[in-house]
Parts: C-alpha cells; structure tokens; sequence
C-alpha cells in the first residue's frame, strides 16, 4: 500500500501579479498528523481551497488516494472532511439536529451521528440549542460534521482561530486523537507551539513557498543550543577558527558555533586566547521552535 495519501506537484495559484502559492510540493503519509505552518497570508488557506477543488490552480497536479483530482474529483472528496475557516451551522437547532440535517443530505447511516458526537465530546450537550454553545463548542461541532462521512482524510484550517486557552487544548487534543480512528489529518495553523504539541509531519510555507518539511522529530533537531563567542576581534577570530577547521557563523558582531560541549568550549577558547585574542563572552544559548520558525521564514515579532 502507497504509504503517500497526497502528493501535490508544482501547484501554484497566481492572481494577477500576486503569486499566492508558487510550485508547492506537498507530501502527507497516511495516518499521520500534517501540521501546515505558516505566518498569516503565507498561502495556507489558498493551498487548502485547492486541495477541495473549491478553486483551481494555475499550473501543478493534485494527486489525493492515488488519484488525480482532477480527473476523479467527486470520487475523491467523498472521501474527504474538511473545516475551513468558521463552521456554519443553524444558531435555533439543537448540535445533533444540525448534525442530522447534514447526514440526510449526504445519506449517511442514522447512527454516525451519536458516533461523532462521542468522538469529539458533545454528547452530553447535543440537545442544546448551537447558538448556546461556546466557540470552543461550535469548532467541535464543525469537527463532527466533517468527520460524518467517516472520511480518509480530514482537512482543518486554523481549527483553533480565536479559541481560549481552554478550547485550544480541547480542540488539540481531539486531533491527536484522530489517526486512531483511521484518519489521516492536514491541519493549518499559524501557531508553531500549537503544531509541536500535535503534528507528526510538518510542512512550513511562507511567501507561497515550501520552505520546509519533514517530521516534527527533525524540526526539532533544529533547537541544538549554539555556542555564542564574543572576543574583541571577530573577523581575526574567525579566520583563525577556519584555518583549524571549525566553521563559525558570523553574525551581531559575535560568533556562533555549533557544538557546546564543554572540551570543545575550552579548547576554543585556550585556541583564541594563546592567539592574543580578548575573549569576554561563552555562551550557551538555547533556541526554541519558535525561534527556528522566525529563523527559517524571516518574520519579525511575534507570531
């Protein structure tokens, strides 16, 4: 079995001059969790759309179960789930009338419906009325109504946009819970912290671009402390290092080396200093995935 559930192929989506998703190459394995990340306006949201079919892109393919959707679009979706933006739902029925109105419209067996309502928690509140629910509530209900069709693939899009503490870990914790039910999920978020507590894959997108992916296991290898070196000359300093072989980044007037165990740190300092070189500073300096994220897409302040 193709271990591959979605595999795009130089999809861009190009309005007028705007290049909202240039040559994205999308890889998402079955079973697993594909946290989507990217600052707001980094082409998620276009990306999504075309994977539905909702909009078409201006060049690249779709291959979604083994099968191209552009040829075989409505044998695909059927297989789908999706959440995209805010849930719609109708504020004087019940959740579970709203989630009844939508499995008549799909033919759905009688009984998915009480199945989903367990699967994300609302049983005990099914009966009140939806425009009583918290937002937290409504972005469950949304959930249950795209997991109705019991698809093999669910797509989320910022499932926990706007939500409280309290919702956001209710929300994340109902996606790890996903893939036991045999469902492979892509959820998008701007939140790298809420991506490292759930994802198993990650893909990062900025500018339209893949700039990154791979397993969170990887992206997390990325947070190895640095080694920060300040001396009173760092362009002798960091000639002298090269000629022995040590490759340090230069950068804020400091130097930065990535190895920082303590043999290593004490040898690059008795090198620096039998040179006549001032060391002031050694410093560990540890990083977090936030900072690998503002590494990699460039973006300034907070997320």
């Amino acid at each position: 079995m193709n271990d591959q559930i979605l595999m795009t192929n130089d999809l861009t989506k190009k309005y007028k001059k705007h290049m909202s998703v240039d040559g994205l190459n999308l890889q998402i394995e079955r079973g697993q969790i594909y946290g989507f990340l990217g600052p707001n306006g980094a082409g998620k949201t276009t990306t999504i759309r075309m994977l539905l079919g909702l909009i078409k892109p201006t060049k690249g393919n779709i291959e979604i179960f083994g099968q191209s959707l552009k040829k075989n679009r409505l044998q695909i979706l059927q297989r789908i789930g999706s959440l995209v933006e805010s849930p719609t739902y109708y504020g004087n029925l019940t959740g579970r009338e709203n989630l009844e109105a939508v499995r008549r419209l799909r033919a759905l067996p009688e009984k998915r419906v009480n199945e989903v309502l367990e699967i994300v928690r609302l049983t005990k509140v099914a009966n009140r009325l939806t425009k009583e629910y918290s937002l937290g509530m409504k972005q469950r209900l949304g959930i249950a109504a795209a997991m109705l069709s019991n698809p093999d693939l669910l797509i989320l899009d910022e499932p926990t946009n706007g939500l409280d503490p309290s919702g956001i870990q209710e929300i994340r914790e109902l996606i790890k819970e996903l893939p036991e039910a045999g469902m492979s999920v892509l959820v998008s978020s701007h939140l790298l912290s809420e991506i490292d507590q759930m994802a198993t894959q990650v893909g990062i997108i900025n500018h339209g671009k893949m700039i990154f992916q791979d397993s969170i296991e990887q992206l997390r290898q990325k947070r190895k402390p640095l080694l920060k070196v300040g001396v009173n000359d760092v362009l002798k300093a960091n000639t002298l290092l090269k000629e022995r072989g040590v490759k340090a980044d230069l950068q804020n007037d400091f130097l930065w080396l990535s190895q920082t165990d303590p043999a290593f740190v004490s040898d690059i300092n008795a090198i620096l200093v039998h040179s006549g070189i001032a060391v002031y500073r050694l410093e560990e300096v540890k990083r977090t995935l936030e900072d690998i994220f503002l590494e990699l897409t460039g973006t300034e302040g907070s997320l």
